[in-house]
C-alpha cells in the first residue's frame, strides 16, 4: 500500500489522469500572463494560517508565519508540497512564508513557468513577499525550479533539491539508464508541444545552461539517495553539479545512506532538518534591499502594437540594432526566447543587426540595408550610448542620427514600436556618482521622450546597484562589454519593461499609426542610406578591390572582409563623388596602416581627418565618419585626397572605403 502511494507520488498515476492530461495540455495554448488570482478560502496548515488562491485555472496558496521575519523570506515549494514537510515546517517557525502553485501535470514547461511569473509578481507586489525566493524541488520539481531559475537567476537566495530530475531524457524519457516512464513521456511532449525527437534534442534540461545561476552564485543543495534507479544520480545530479562548480557556481550534494531507500531508492528519509533550515535561513535572510528595475525604465507611449501583433498575428518580426553589446550573446537572445514562450502561437522573425563598435551614426545610415531592407518591422530595440561615448561623437550629431533612425524606422511602418536603451560604461558610471547625467543618456532620452518611446537607462540602474553593494563591478559585471552576470542584469530589466508595457492592454486587431511631429532638428539623418562606391568619379591613384581582405593577418569585423573596397594608399591619391542630400560621410576599414585625408565639398575650404584610431594597431575597424551632416538639399561634390602626412602611430597612408553615406 505505502510502496503504491510513493509510485502515485512519483509518478502521478492518479484516478482521472487523461482528463487531467488533457485539460493541462489546453492551458498549454492559454497566456498565463493575463490571469488574475482570486483568493479562494483560508484554513490551516501544519498549524499555520493558509490562504487558498486560484491563479486562473491553477489553484495555489501560501502559508503565513505566526509572525514574520523583516523584509518577508519566503520559499517556493515545487510539486508533491506534503510531501517532506519538516523543513517548510521549521522555516515557517523562523519567520519565512510558504508559498506554492499546482501546475504538477506541466513538467516545468514554458506555460507552466509563465504561470510561476504571474504567482511570483503577485506574491512580491501584492503581499510584501522578499524580491528573492528560496526554492523548493522534489523529483520532478527540479523541473520548475530550475527551468525558473535559470530564467530569473537574480530571484532567486538559493536551491534546496531532494532526488531531483535534471534531465526529461532520463525521467521521465527513460533514455539512458533509469526506466522512464511511457505515458508521461508521451505527456511531457504534448505541453511542451515537441516532438520526441525534439525532446531527445532538448537543450534546456536542468542541467544545460547553468551560466546565469553560476554567475549570480546561486546556493545549491540537492539530497539524493545513495542509489536512486528511477531517477539516477550519474544522469542527473552528478552532471548538474559537475557542470555547476565548473562555471564556479557553489553547490552541496548530500547522499543519503542511513533509514529506508524505498521506491528504487528515490524516497529516503531527510536526516537533521534542521540543519536544512538553517542553510535556507542563512542564504535568504536577512533579506538584502535590492532596488527595483521599474525604477530605471519609462513606458511612455508603450508597445500596445507590439502587444496586439504578437497576441493576434501568426508572424512578427523583432530587429535588434546595436554595437557589440547587441551582437554579442547575452541579452539579445533572452529577449528573443521570451517573446517566443509569451506567444508560443506567434511565429517570430529576428533580425541580428548588432555590430561591433558601430553606434548611432553608422546605425542611421545603414538602419535601411541592414534592418529595413527585410521586411516589415514591428518591433525595434536600438542601442547606442556606449559606442557614442567611446567613438568621442559631438552632442549635435547623435541626436541628428538617434531621431533619423526613429523617423526612418518610423516613416517605413508608423506602427512600429521602437525601444530605446542606455547601456553602462565607466565613463558613465563616473558621470553619475558626480552628478552628472551622461550626454548620451541625455540625447536618448530627449528623443525618447520627444516621440514617447519606452526607454531603460542601463547606465543609471548598474550605477545605482553598485553602490547599493548587489554586485561587484571587478568581479561581476567587468566590463562595458558585460561578462555573464551583466547580460542576465540587462536581460531582467528589458523584461521587465516589457512585462509592464505589456500589462493592462486590451486584445485588438487594430494598430495605432501615430503621425510623427515635427522634427526636433530639420537636418536629423532620417534618410540615411549606404551609397556605392561605383560612384566615385575622377579616380587618380584608386582601384576597386572586389574581395578585398587584409594581407597582414590583422583582425576584421564580420561584413566588412571579403566586400568591395574602393581603396587609396598613396599620398596625393585624390577622387571626386557627386552626391545629393544633407549629409555626406564614408565607412571605411581603419586598419594599421590607415592614413589622413583631406576633403572639401563643393570647392569649399579643405579640412583633414585622421582615419587612425585607438584600435587601428590590431584591427582593421569599421569606422564611419562625416564629412558634414548640416548641407543644403540637392547635388553637392565631395572631393577626397590622401595627404602626405600620416598618424605617428600608423604604418601608412591608406584609405579603404566600403561604403559612402548620405542622407
Amino acid at each position: 500500500m505505502i510502496k503504491t502511494l510513493l509510485i502515485a507520488l512519483l509518478f502521478g498515476f492518479a484516478a482521472g489522469i487523461a482528463s487531467a492530461q488533457h485539460h493541462e495540455n489546453e492551458l498549454a495554448g492559454n497566456a498565463p500572463a493575463a490571469y488574475t488570482i482570486q483568493k479562494t478560502t483560508t484554513d490551516s496548515w501544519k498549524g499555520f494560517e493558509r490562504i487558498n488562491l486560484n491563479v486562473g485555472p491553477h489553484s495555489a496558496y501560501f502559508v503565513n508565519p505566526k509572525k514574520s521575519l523583516d523584509g518577508n523570506p519566503w520559499i517556493w515549494r515545487a510539486s508533491f508540497p506534503d510531501w517532506h514537510t519538516d523543513i517548510d515546517s521549521i522555516l515557517l517557525s523562523k519567520g519565512f512564508h510558504v508559498a506554492y502553485v499546482k501546475v504538477d501535470n506541466l513538467y516545468g514547461s514554458p506555460y507552466a513557468l509563465q504561470v510561476w511569473d504571474v504567482f511570483y509578481k503577485y506574491l512580491t507586489t501584492e503581499q510584501g513577499f522578499a524580491f528573492k525566493a528560496a526554492l523548493e524541488g522534489v523529483s520532478r520539481g527540479g523541473l520548475y525550479v530550475y527551468g525558473w531559475a535559470k530564467r530569473n537567476p537574480d530571484k532567486v537566495t538559493c536551491i534546496y533539491n531532494e532526488a531531483p530530475v535534471c534531465d526529461i531524457k532520463s525521467w521521465p524519457g527513460g533514455k539512458l539508464s533509469g526506466p522512464g516512464d511511457a505515458a508521461l513521456w508521451k505527456q511531457l511532449q504534448e505541453v511542451y508541444h515537441i516532438t520526441e525527437q525534439q525532446a531527445l534534442a532538448y537543450h534546456d534540461n536542468p542541467i544545460d545552461n547553468l551560466d546565469g545561476l553560476a554567475a549570480f552564485k546561486v546556493p545549491v543543495m540537492h539530497i539524493i539517495g545513495i542509489d536512486d534507479k528511477l531517477v539516477p544520480n550519474a544522469e542527473n545530479t552528478n552532471i548538474l553539479a559537475q557542470r555547476y562548480t565548473a562555471l564556479g557556481g557553489p553547490m552541496m550534494v548530500y547522499p543519503v545512506t542511513a533509514g529506508p531507500q524505498e521506491l528504487s531508492g528515490h524516497h529516503f528519509p531527510i536526516e537533521n532538518p534542521e540543519q536544512w533550515a538553517n542553510l535556507i535561513t542563512g542564504y535568504s535572510y536577512p533579506v538584502k534591499k535590492i532596488l527595483p528595475y521599474n525604477n530605471y525604465f519609462k513606458v511612455r507611449d508603450g508597445l500596445a502594437n507590439s502587444l496586439n501583433l504578437f497576441k493576434t498575428n501568426k508572424t512578427a518580426t523583432v530587429a535588434f540594432l546595436g554595437g557589440s553589446i547587441t551582437y554579442n550573446p547575452g541579452w539579445r537572445e533572452k529577449i528573443s526566447r521570451y517573446f517566443t514562450e509569451r506567444f508560443p502561437a506567434t511565429k517570430f522573425h529576428f533580425i541580428q543587426a548588432g555590430i561591433p563598435s558601430l553606434g548611432s551614426v553608422p546605425h542611421a545610415f545603414r538602419l535601411q540595408r541592414d534592418v529595413l531592407d527585410s521586411g516589415r518591422v514591428d518591433l525595434l530595440f536600438v542601442e547606442a550610448a556606449v559606442n557614442d561615448n567611446v567613438n568621442g561623437l559631438d552632442s549635435l550629431t547623435e541626436v541628428k542620427a538617434l531621431e533619423g533612425i526613429v523617423r526612418h524606422a518610423k516613416t517605413a511602418n508608423p506602427a512600429m514600436d521602437i525601444v530605446m536603451m542606455e547601456f553602462v560604461d565607466p565613463d558613465k558610471i563616473r558621470d553619475y556618482n558626480n552628478d552628472k547625467t551622461p550626454l548620451q543618456v541625455a540625447n536618448h532620452e530627449l528623443i525618447s521622450g520627444y516621440y514617447g518611446l519606452p526607454s531603460v537607462n542601463l547606465a543609471k540602474e548598474v550605477t545605482d546597484k553598485l553602490n547599493n553593494q548587489e554586485f561587484s563591478w571587478q568581479y561581476d559585471f567587468k566590463d562595458l562589454h558585460p561578462a555573464i552576470y551583466g547580460q542576465e542584469l540587462y536581460f531582467a530589466s528589458i523584461k521587465s519593461l516589457l512585462d509592464q508595457c505589456f500589462a493592462g492592454y486590451p486584445s485588438s486587431t487594430k494598430l495605432v499609426n501615430k503621425s510623427l511631429p515635427k522634427p526636433l532638428n530639420a537636418l536629423n539623418i532620417s534618410k540615411g542610406q549606404y551609397y556605392s562606391i561605383q560612384n566615385a568619379k575622377n579616380l587618380n591613384g584608386w582601384v576597386i578591390n572586389p574581395d578585398w581582405t587584409p594581407t597582414d593577418n590583422t583582425a576584421t569585423r564580420d561584413g566588412f572582409v571579403h566586400k568591395p573596397m574602393l581603396i587609396g594608399t598613396k599620398p596625393g591619391s585624390s577622387l571626386t563623388l557627386p552626391f545629393k542630400g544633407t549629409a555626406i560621410g564614408m565607412a571605411i576599414v581603419s586598419g594599421p596602416d590607415a592614413g589622413i585625408i583631406n576633403y572639401s565639398i563643393d570647392g569649399g575650404a579643405e579640412k583633414t581627418m585622421d582615419l587612425y584610431t585607438q584600435y587601428s594597431s590590431w584591427l582593421y575597424l569599421p569606422w564611419y565618419v562625416t564629412f558634414s551632416t548640416d548641407l543644403k538639399r540637392g547635388r553637392h561634390t565631395l572631393k577626397l585626397k590622401i595627404d602626405s602626412h600620416k598618424n605617428m602611430n600608423s604604418k601608412g597612408t591608406a584609405c579603404q572605403v566600403i561604403y559612402f553615406l548620405t542622407n
